[in-house]
């Protein structure tokens, strides 16, 4: 058994190489950027109207005008009009163009309009309401960097700059293996002694938020068919998720078999509560990565997000530090484990805080979807006072 660190050291040690690929930014969502975006024009490309209402030149304001005839209108969508003569004003709209000859826009709620004249009943300050051009970012401005991950914000910029086309990092071919007799699909009724098959599927889940559709198999335990299984899927697959059958009981065959299939083992089992059957190596031949984890959900659960994810990402160039968050109760691990504790998020100020989510095992699936995500808790600590700084390992969209 290793330590925490030391297990996480090795895994991020053995990134796949994934190279890159062109996609359409239709479904760009989830992936990471793997070329640098800049601004194609000035953003926004024009002075751009804010409000619904009236342009003038300030000039004539200044000097003590306050009523103006309206000598026409400029909607959005339209090419840039002209006010031509200072004692006249134009309508605008939302998203206009700003008029040549006008630099300032009364709203029509400071107006009062009677027989096509409008007459200014507030005060006016000049270049109000306007959107300079280039004020958001001069061309050429660097927006997003590569190892950014995208989301819709994200999409928004890369649209706002006409990349229907974005270069991403390319994802690792994945199958996901379930082992065990006990298990039975989600659509039958289970025995007594059975159990529903759905480690699987919670890591389909999270692997589709990552882009990635994987193979998903199940294996009885027959070493046959878990050799037959496995030896089809390293030949097939960049990365190999296994759930369950890689504990220490007399039917946990995969380490022996794994080891006969020539994947190099780099640990097996690991100082951390919960999660510590977990095993990783390489295959010698296709190179592809391989995580057995326990069949435990939680435990399964997990190592995905705390290996699996961050393998991926950091592979792609991910950029960006761990989250943190401050504790909302008192916590402690006296134990010699890393503990990973269940914990709840919620925002306080500026501050997001973390408070404990009860589990009663490993087992416990369903508390999962009371949770945001992991705090984590070195071994040998006899208390974190509330309001300790802690890393937090976020499994919903609150963190990604």
């Amino acid at each position: 058994m290793i330590p925490f660190e030391e297990a996480f050291h090795k895994v991020m040690s053995h990134l796949p190489v994934l190279g890159t690929e062109q996609i359409p930014l239709t479904l760009a969502t989830g992936r990471i950027l793997a070329e640098a975006v800049a601004t194609d024009r000035d953003l926004p490309p024009f002075d751009r109207v804010t409000m619904d209402g009236i342009c003038i030149c300030f000039q004539a304001y200044d000097a003590g005008q306050r009523a103006f005839r309206i000598a026409g209108e400029a909607r959005a969508g339209s090419p840039g009009a002209q006010l031509a003569d200072a004692d006249c004003c134009l309508e605008v709209m939302t998203g206009a163009v700003l008029p040549m000859g006008a630099d300032t826009v009364i709203r029509y709620e400071d107006l009062k309009i009677e027989s096509g004249v409008a007459h200014i009943s507030g005060a006016v300050k000049k270049g109000q309401h306007i959107h300079p051009k280039g004020s958001d970012a001069p061309k050429g401005t660097q927006l997003l960097s590569p190892g950014t991950r995208i989301g819709p914000a994200e999409v928004s910029t890369l649209a706002s700059v006409g990349k229907a086309k974005v270069s991403v990092h390319g994802l690792p071919r994945t199958t996901v293996v379930s082992t065990g007799d006990e298990l039975v699909e989600v659509d039958q009724k289970p025995l007594p002694h059975q159990i529903r098959r759905s480690n699987v599927y919670a890591l389909q889940s999270a692997l589709k938020h990552l882009g990635i559709d994987p193979v998903l198999r199940h294996l009885p335990d027959r070493p046959d068919r878990i050799r037959e299984g496995l030896e089809r899927a390293l030949g097939e697959s960049d990365a190999l998720i296994i759930s369950g059958g890689v504990s220490m009981g007399k039917y946990d065959f995969l380490p022996q078999i794994l080891e006969e299939l020539g994947v190099e083992k780099y640990f097996h089992r690991v100082a951390q509560k919960p999660g510590k059957p977990f095993w990783f190596g390489t295959h010698r031949g296709s190179g592809c990565g391989v995580f057995s984890l326990p069949g435990n959900p939680v435990s399964t659960f997990l190592n995905y997000h705390l290996y699996f994810r961050e393998w991926v990402w950091r592979a792609c160039g991910k950029t960006g530090e761990p989250s943190r968050v401050i504790l909302g109760e008192p916590l402690q691990n006296p134990g010699p484990l890393t503990v990973f504790k269940l914990g709840r998020v919620v925002q306080r100020e500026a501050e997001l805080r973390a408070i404990p989510v009860a589990m009663n095992s490993s087992g416990d699936f369903s508390s999962l979807s009371q949770a945001d995500g992991f705090i984590r808790l070195e071994p040998g600590q006899a208390l974190y006072p509330e309001g300790s700084n802690r890393p937090f390992l976020f499994f919903n969209n609150f963190g990604m």
